[in-house]
């Protein structure tokens, strides 16, 4: 299923970046210490400033060993650990660069411009995905062929375009590497990691090197959740066999696809980040949080996003025009009944309230509807497929207006027939889930060998 490549330990052309601040694999050391002292007497005063100081300690040492605080000194995105590399894997090679908004350092310069400044790199063209570089287009579109006017360069639209196409774009713009800097939100349906996969195959078509700036996870790395793509359901929303919910950052991807799926594998070279672990959530990491896309505003929606997404293969709303998109789900004549009929699976991690919105774009724009907002209260124990599958089974039993997409959509985003057949067919949401865990369990045990972070 995953090709002839599956029984191979490691990628042939993958190398990592080390750095001074630690290894690749792991976070530094913190050098967060208490404060020891003798007891000795003490004025009401001295006793209240001490007692003061060592409140203000013991406060310090507890964020800094939380699993949620943030260390600054523990953590290089990939691009970081490339400029402390001095960009030794770019050196004497024409660069193009694949990026969008969210392609910053952590004090929000956008990296095109960065390396646009730098001497010791020579970026010549930028390749934008869809919404654009800029991010200005909506879902389904792009920004066009243009010139950068903050840098002059050429920046090429590669949304919807693979294969030769794509190869002929690299090939025009005369680069020698295309390098790919994007942060990604963990779903197989969220579309950069396509455009990936298509980049890195277009390149090898090309003859060009390919090179991958990593980014953590925002939802974490700890495992795969979800159905696995069917090959003959494969579309831009799901080109190879992975999990709806895969836990991998876009390096591990881009190892996965080289070794598994791309016929005639790319010079792949990547630049992990150092001090992620797969734990950690996006507020973990002290990074800016980008809006991916117009609809991706907060590492909060990326979070539901891998379940609730697929209520874009519905007649339902799935919160696009509100400040909350896929966070909330509706339709007109929907009410209470589905938020309580939710509440009562007792789903682990998540509540369910029962919500009105009015739509500024997209489905029922200007019109009232109900539904329910999603509101997550334990991170660890949420399960974003499953929710979104009893979602769906709920959002079916309670209104009679439920009804897919004319295209059967919800077949490209689960990844096979078998979600919506068994919906249909009456199926609660456990029996759905428990239909893909053999699937699931072997994509498992393959994303293994990919996998970098600890």
């Amino acid at each position: 299923m995953y090709g002839s490549a599956a029984g191979r330990d490691k990628p042939r052309f993958t190398r990592s970046v080390r750095t001074t601040c630690g290894s690749t694999y792991g976070a530094p050391k913190h050098p967060y210490r208490l404060m020891k002292g003798t007891p000795m007497p003490l004025s009401r005063r001295g006793l209240l400033a001490t007692t003061t100081a060592t409140a203000a300690a013991l406060t310090a040492c507890e964020k800094a060993t939380t699993p949620t605080a943030h260390r600054p000194e523990g953590l290089r995105t990939g691009f970081e650990n490339l400029v402390a590399a001095a960009y030794s894997p770019l050196h004497g090679k024409m660069v193009g660069l694949v990026t969008n908004p969210t392609g910053v350092t952590r004090d929000v310069r956008h990296i095109v411009d960065v390396m646009h400044a730098d001497d010791r790199v020579r970026l010549t063209a930028v390749f934008g995905p869809e919404h654009g570089f800029r991010g200005t287009a909506q879902a389904g579109g792009s920004e066009g062929r243009h010139d950068d006017p903050a840098t002059g360069l050429p920046v090429y639209d590669t949304y919807l375009k693979r294969g030769r196409t794509l190869a002929d774009i690299f090939t025009a713009s005369g680069v020698d590497t295309v390098v790919f800097d994007i942060q990604d939100v963990g779903a197989r349906f969220y579309t950069y990691i396509w455009t990936l996969y298509d980049c890195m195959e277009a390149a090898g078509l090309a003859g060009k090197s390919f090179l991958v700036l990593d980014r953590p996870n925002p939802v974490t790395g700890r495992t795969a959740q979800g159905p696995v793509l069917h090959r003959e359901f494969a579309s831009f929303v799901g080109r190879q066999p992975i999990a709806q919910a895969h836990g991998m950052t876009v390096a591990e991807l881009a190892r996965l696809f080289n070794e598994e799926f791309l016929a005639a594998p790319v010079e792949l070279d990547t630049v992990p980040m150092s001090g992620w672990r797969r734990s950690e959530y996006y507020d973990a990491t002290g990074l800016p949080w980008v809006p991916p896309s117009p609809n991706m505003p907060t590492p909060d929606t990326a979070l539901v996003y891998s379940g609730t997404g697929l209520f874009e293969g519905t007649n339902l709303s799935e919160g696009r025009g509100t400040t909350l998109p896929f966070e909330l789900l509706g339709a007109e004549g929907i009410d209470r009944r589905w938020a309580a009929a939710m509440e009562r699976l007792g789903l682990p991690g998540a509540h369910f309230r029962e919500a009105y919105f009015v739509p500024s774009f997209s489905k029922f724009q200007g019109k009232t509807v109900g539904g329910v907002q999603i509101h997550v209260h334990n991170r660890a124990a949420y399960d974003p497929v499953r929710t979104g599958v009893a979602l769906l089974v709920t959002a079916k039993k309670v209104w009679s207006g439920f009804g897919w997409r004319s295209d059967n959509w919800i077949d490209k985003l689960t990844g096979s027939a078998r979600v919506r057949t068994m919906i249909d067919a009456g199926a609660d949401a456990d029996e759905v889930v428990a239909g893909w865990q053999g699937e699931l369990a072997a994509f498992r045990r393959l994303r293994r060998k990919y996998l970098i972070y600890k």
